[in-house]
């Protein structure tokens, strides 16, 4: 069960894991101010109030949608490596090799896009990398695709490192997992819900990941030796299960920080269950096999498949979901829960988790997919549940970790100013994008008619106030971390929740 000390002392940072914890979650706000810039100019752009040519547009596009998914992927990491560590022996090198993976990654897209001028977008559709029609040639797709591979052998051997630490602790993942208990016998409450989570996303993303290099390497050989034709719709299927399994397991790390933190600033324990472990069993198959509602407008896809999509899409949303959510309400019902930062960003994430699952859920209906699909509704859903959801998980434990380093957890004036600019701006960037899905306006187009430009103006303004305050929230992270730590307290009652906040 986790631990109702605030700072526990096996989770205090030093030396090398402090220096490789700071890097990850540097790189990561200052990435993540400069991609929201990113979104913003295109926003802009569509409501007409920048003038930003159509190809720039698109590279700006092709980095916004990899550089979004890929810094949440690499700061959700963190928060997993930040709390499995204490149950498992994680070895540091591991964690720094996808760290520097990452970076070199990251260097490739970048030089791809903004020298090369690929624009074919995050998605690598074949044969769009290799028709540049004169923009770009085959030879910066090719490293936009290695760009990818870099990245996603960085997370491979991450969660091959973990997969071995967990292993060896509990015999295998079936064990890790809870299998054992889900039929009956009793649950040792001491084994770790951080535990559950990452085995899930070991083995669910691990295949996602082994997905997304086979079509790489397909669309690699395809570069360089065009008579190898590829079959356009594996090509596809493949790059949408990598896809939505790497985005998908943003969530599922990122929740573990709700699950060990929210306990210390409610000041109850939060009990692990059967149905906790038969949500996480139940979503550990369905994350696997729901990516065919991404293509529910592919009429050459084979019927079951489109069905399974459909079908799976309706119950993969709920199970880990709603036993969070449902444990998160009971935890804080009838608690002297402290409201600081730390309690106010999990709290936001557990709503933006639940609202963004609804308009997802309603894309993942064929006869509303195939209105929708096309429209700005999908980057609606998909920015509420990442920025208002998983983002807030992972901001959670920053401002945790900057107030372990001070001995408090983080509460000053501005950081309750800054909180409700960044719910009240996300919300009205949402809004922009469902209310433009549901007038009908296009998505991933550069250049808006007039009467659409009315959504692009609202999300703009939402867009400008969510910057503000994500450039805030990395000033103070960044500054707390690079704090010298104040010793550790050393008092059982200073590291306890008991205090009403």
């Amino acid at each position: 069960m986790a631990s109702l000390t605030m700072y526990p002392d096996d989770e205090r940072l030093a030396g090398g894991t402090r220096t490789a914890f700071n890097l990850y979650i540097i790189t990561a706000v200052a990435l993540f101010v400069l991609m929201m810039l990113v979104g913003l100019t295109m926003r802009m752009a569509q409501a007409k109030w920048l003038d930003v040519p159509p190809d720039l547009f698109y590279e700006l596009l092709s980095m916004h949608g990899a550089g979004m998914v890929g810094t949440m992927a690499l700061v959700t990491t963190a928060v997993m490596w930040f709390f499995l560590r204490k149950y498992v022996r994680l070895h540091l090198w591991a964690f720094v090799a996808n760290y520097v993976l990452f970076l070199l990654g990251a260097l490739c897209i970048i030089v791809s896009i903004f020298v090369g001028g690929y624009g074919a977008l995050w998605t690598f559709l074949y044969p769009l990398p290799v028709h540049g029609v004169g923009m770009w040639t085959g030879d910066w797709s090719a490293l936009f695709l290695v760009g990818y591979l870099l990245i996603g052998v960085g997370s491979l051997l991450f969660y091959l490192d973990a997969a071995a630490a967990i292993i060896k602790v509990h015999g295998n993942l079936g064990r890790a997992l809870g299998l054992q208990w889900l039929f009956g016998g009793t649950i040792d409450q001491n084994h770790p819900k951080a535990v559950v989570a990452s085995t899930m996303v070991i083995i669910a993303n691990s295949l996602g990941i082994l997905a997304g290099a086979v079509v790489l390497v397909m669309s690699l050989i395809n570069i360089f030796y065009p008579q190898v034709v590829l079959n356009a719709l594996v090509a596809k299927n493949l790059i949408y299960w990598f896809g939505h399994m790497y985005i998908n397991a943003t969530i599922y790390m990122g929740v573990i920080a709700v699950y060990e933190l929210l306990p210390r600033y409610t000041g109850k324990p939060y009990p692990i269950s059967r149905p906790f472990l038969w949500s996480w069993a139940v979503s550990t198959v369905f994350v696997v096999i729901v990516f065919p509602h991404h293509l529910l407008m592919d009429f050459a896809q084979p019927r079951w498949l489109a069905i399974v999509g459909q079908v799976v899409s309706w119950g993969a949303g709920f199970p880990v979901f709603l036993v969070t959510a449902y444990g998160a309400l009971t935890n804080i019902y009838h608690s002297n829960i402290r409201w600081t930062m730390p309690s106010r960003l999990m709290i936001l994430s557990m709503f933006g988790w639940a609202a963004g699952i609804v308009p997802a859920i309603l894309d993942g209906t064929i006869r509303i997919n195939s209105v929708m699909h096309n429209t700005q509704w999908v980057p609606g859903h998909f920015h509420f549940y990442i920025l208002l959801g998983v983002l807030a998980m992972a901001l959670a434990l920053m401002f945790h970790e900057i107030g372990s380093r001070a001995n408090a957890p983080p509460n000053s004036g501005t950081d309750r100013l800054g909180f409700p600019v960044y719910l009240v701006g996300g919300l009205i960037f949402v809004f922009g994008f469902l209310d433009g899905g549901r007038v009908s306006v296009p998505r991933r187009m550069a250049e808006h008619l007039q009467a659409w430009t009315f959504t692009d103006k609202i999300g703009s303004v939402g867009a400008i106030l969510v910057v503000l305050a994500m450039l805030y929230f990395a000033i103070r992270i960044i500054v707390g971390l690079l704090k010298p730590p104040s010793p550790s307290p050393g008092v059982a009652g200073v590291g306890t929740t008991n205090a009403a906040g």
